[in-house]
């Protein structure tokens, strides 16, 4: 009989889940040198960074689509060859269209290891999914800290970008390793009939959780991954805050799991929505160290979002699957995709009115930076609406 090391497939995804992040926390403190080195636009900044948000969704949809099939294995098998890949050709690259295809690349190995991972640990850990799915997810901002901490201290040694990106490769060697020969479990908890899974999107709930999916997405890594450009004349480190963020959203994720069973998912996500608006909202006015306690609130915002989306799914929308797992997380970061170029427009349209009115250097982008904030604190007002809403309906309508 064939052993089955849970313990270490589950650590695999852990190290794949700070691969996975480590890219975006790496790429926030690089635009900046992209910019400089490749004479890049903010626009074209928001394009490329677009592309890992739009690679993810479809991995995650094919994914989703072949989990049945295939399992989550070859699906981190994917992964694998996609981070090598994609790291490996952002380091050689030589401009717009290079950095496009590289990026693209790396966010198709990031959807491939959510659509392989989220299905197989709330399948693994069936009795008790939004708080295991919570504690995977600690390692998405873990790895944001690892990266931004990385990048600001490789910035102070007078390291360039290509040095912040090779890096990466240890840790994806490291989940390559561990996966590379193990026995991964049958589905044995989740619904595997493709047919059934695909029937199961059209349900209402399903449809309004895709849509709360855009939005808590585009409100915690919109936000993160214009970080630098935002707030970089704030007069705080912008690094510092995103890595101060992203360890907040590790802490509170492993320790997720009374916080769920006390308030329930529903009210967690209410919850949510109020702080991270209050959190971008502050940190559209804040300069200094007044930043900082701004971003503090934003962290207890965005902290439970995505982990408990995707748990949610899981246990109010069984019959979707892996499909409908992989499916929501691929919306998220495909709004973000979208979204990213909106925002770089955003701060170029906001730079430009700073300095119609007489704002030069530091103080022009200041304002832009605070304005573009304002414009992104619109999602987290229209969560506020919807996740009342739901919370009403499970309290008062939804089958007990």
């Amino acid at each position: 009989m064939t052993t089955i090391n849970r313990g270490r497939i589950f650590s695999a995804s852990c190290v794949a889940l700070v691969v996975t992040a480590m890219t975006l926390g790496v790429r926030a403190g690089i635009m900046t040198e992209l910019a400089m080195k490749f004479d890049l636009t903010d626009v074209q900044l928001g394009w490329i960074a677009g592309m890992a948000f739009l690679g993810f969704p479809v991995a995650t949809m094919v994914g989703g689509l072949i989990y049945n099939f295939i399992g989550p294995k070859k699906l981190m098998y994917i992964a694998f060859a996609g981070h090598l890949l994609g790291l490996i050709l952002t380091i050689t690259a030589s401009g717009f269209w290079t950095l496009i295809i590289s990026t693209f690349c790396i966010g198709f190995a990031n959807g491939s290891v959510e659509a392989a991972c989220n299905p197989l640990i709330a399948d693994i850990y069936h009795k008790n999914k939004t708080t295991m799915l919570n504690r995977f997810h600690v390692w998405f901002p873990g790895g944001i800290v690892i990266g931004a901490l990385m990048s600001a201290g490789l910035s102070q040694l007078g390291m360039g970008w290509e040095i912040k990106i090779a890096i990466m490769l240890l840790p994806t060697i490291v989940y390559g390793y561990m996966i590379f020969g193990q026995t991964f479990p049958e589905m044995e908890n989740t619904e595997v009939d493709t047919a059934i899974n695909l029937r199961a999107l059209f349900t209402p709930l399903y449809i309004f959780m895709l849509i709360c999916m855009t939005l808590t997405a585009t409100t915690e890594l919109g936000t993160q991954q214009w970080i630098e450009r935002i707030l970089g004349n704030s007069g705080a480190h912008p690094m510092l805050i995103l890595a101060m963020v992203t360890g907040l959203m590790a802490v509170g994720r492993y320790f997720a799991g009374p916080i769920i069973h006390a308030f329930n998912p529903a009210g967690v996500l209410l919850f949510s929505a109020i702080m991270a608006f209050l959190g971008i909202y502050l940190m559209s006015i804040a300069s200094g160290p007044l930043v900082y306690a701004a971003a503090i609130i934003f962290a207890l915002g965005v902290t439970y979002f995505w982990p408990t989306m995707i748990g949610f799914v899981g246990e109010n929308c069984p019959k979707t699957g892996a499909l409908g797992m992989s499916l929501i997380g691929g919306v998220g970061m495909f709004s973000v995709s979208m979204w990213s170029p909106v925002i770089g427009g955003w701060l170029e349209s906001a730079r430009a009115d700073a300095l119609a009115n007489g704002l030069v250097g530091e103080a022009a982008e200041l304002a832009a930076g605070q304005s573009t904030l304002a414009n992104i604190s619109l999602f987290p007002i229209v969560l506020i609406v919807l996740f009342t809403g739901l919370l009403i309906y499970k309290r008062k309508f939804a089958p007990k």
